[in-house]
């Protein structure tokens, strides 16, 4: 590898990252937040891209920046349809689902939702809870994140923390 290779690697992943930090500012911090599994996928792609940029000579960063203001072009205006229209909401969007309640195991939803026993309770394990008595729900996100509500025996959970949940096999 020569010192102009050298050189210009440097300055493609300088040039990149200047770009990325200015697409950010101008469609906002939910470009990297995994709200939902469209923005997952579009978080892989951006990597994908600011990688070939660097590593790839073919490219250029105008051409990266071009494809990069794209995609996150696309996500903003797909997030926007999808939180203003319904219909758009309810067939790209996967509905959390409950996978633990009071306590209890649910290995029905655990089996829809392709996750392991010995997995929910690595995340248990992570939210900090001791016993299963501990726990008031476990819900499998849409993104694929878990989240763990504490029981707390003095306070029912807000109809708010549900609304979205598929709660029908409670």
């Amino acid at each position: 590898m020569t010192l102009q290779d050298i050189l210009w690697l440097i300055l493609s992943v300088l040039g990149i990252f200047t770009i990325i930090i200015v697409i950010t500012r101008v469609f906002g911090l939910r470009t990297f937040a995994k709200m939902s599994s469209f923005d997952f996928a579009s978080t892989i792609a951006v990597g994908s891209v600011l990688a070939s940029i660097i590593l790839n000579t073919d490219y250029s960063l105008l051409k990266g920046g071009i494809v990069l203001t794209t995609i996150i072009a696309f996500q903003t205006l797909f997030s926007f349809l999808v939180r203003k229209n319904k219909f758009m909401k309810q067939l790209f969007t996967n509905k959390p689902q409950i996978i633990m309640w009071n306590g209890k195991i649910l290995y029905k939803q655990l089996k829809s939702c392709n996750v392991g026993e010995s997995d929910l309770i690595a995340k248990l394990r992570e939210a900090n809870v001791h016993d299963f008595n501990e726990v008031k729900a476990v819900v499998f996100e849409s993104t694929g994140d878990v989240s763990v509500i504490h029981n707390d025996e003095n306070r029912a959970v807000e109809s708010r923390m549900l609304s979205d949940v598929n709660t029908q096999d409670l």
